[in-house]
């Protein structure tokens, strides 16, 4: 099966580092994949919350030359495969993510290790803001922490982008869940999504809910994914020789009790990683949430108000899948 594939591209591209009017509409090459890689014609691509410290040349995410064009994750439709990809046919649904970027556009090429097929249970929308925070909440939860079914998990930022998805996989691999959201917006959707307590870190009292919850020393691991008001206290319920993880870049760095062993870790992705997070998610729906989803051209636009409040992840509409 051949698909239409065309010369050229818009892509939201940068040709200097700076603020967020440094982001504007460009026409690409669409690029070619080497052997070893999938070409996706994008659907959606997840905005992450590093994306502004990379546009800013604050953080390397991928090459150094210009144009460049950011974004570390996105999902689409298999338009065109290297000689020695295997696993892909063109026409698939596939979900991506990859160090190097390129997702604020129409295509981008990624190595085959790095693209996984949309999980019977994920919208093709909704797996575009599935890739890098799936994978880093699955790299916390089975990685670091070792999660298993009965244990009781400390999520603390669980109404962000990495914590909703953390706290879905942890219900599925049996764990009893203590959430610590943002907002009462964020009690409810964690609450919908199956945790078992959860608190609003900005307003409530952390220290009182979770002994409620379990008791003192109660939790045999915790997520730490924003470092905020309550977590102090929150971490005073870990019991010794448990494990607290965070992805690197929470900042300041979590203090933990004494006993307790704090892991920091990358959520880099590879072909296991997708693997074991794809059989996790099965065919039962997971709910990827969309905060708000901006049209390719409004890439400056999301970063200006990324940092305003939001509940999961931030999008953009590259085209209609």
């Amino acid at each position: 099966m051949q698909r239409f594939v065309p010369t050229n591209m818009k892509a939201a591209a940068i040709d200097h580092f700076g603020d967020p009017d440094v982001l504007h509409l460009q026409t690409l090459v669409v690029p070619a994949p080497k052997p070893d890689e999938v070409l996706i014609e994008l659907s959606v691509a997840g905005i992450g919350v590093w994306d502004p410290l990379v546009r800013a040349g604050k953080l390397e995410f991928g090459p150094r030359s210009f144009p460049f064009v950011i974004g570390n994750d996105g999902a689409g439709t298999v338009a065109a495969i290297g000689r020695e990809v295997k696993r892909f046919q063109v026409g698939d649904h596939v979900y991506a993510y990859t160090m190097k970027g390129g997702f604020y556009a129409e295509y981008v090429a990624v190595k085959e290790e790095n693209v996984a097929p949309v999980p019977p249970g994920i919208k093709l929308d909704e797996a575009g803001a599935l890739g890098a925070d799936g994978v880093t909440a699955l790299r916390g939860l089975d990685d670091q922490l070792h999660l298993r079914a009965g244990q009781k998990l400390l999520i603390f930022g669980a109404s962000g982008g990495i914590g909703h998805i953390a706290v879905q996989l942890a219900k599925r691999i049996g764990a009893q869940v203590f959430a610590v959201a943002s907002g009462k917006d964020g009690v409810e959707l964690v609450e919908r999504l199956g945790a078992d307590k959860a608190v609003d870190g900005q307003t409530g009292d952390v220290a009182a809910v979770a002994r409620d919850f379990a008791g003192r020393e109660a939790f045999d691991g915790g997520l730490v994914l924003v470092n905020g008001r309550g977590l102090k206290e929150a971490v005073t319920f870990l019991k010794p020789g448990s494990r607290l993880a965070h992805p690197n870049g929470v900042e300041p760095v979590p203090e933990v009790p004494s006993g307790v062993t704090r892991l920091s870790y990358d959520g880099t992705p590879t072909r296991d990683v997708f693997e074991r997070l794809n059989k996790l998610i099965g065919s039962a729906p997971l709910h990827v949430e969309l905060a708000r989803v901006y049209r390719l051209e409004e890439a400056d636009r999301a970063h200006r108000e990324i940092d305003q409040h939001h509940l999961g992840k931030l999008a953009l509409r590259v085209r209609a899948a």
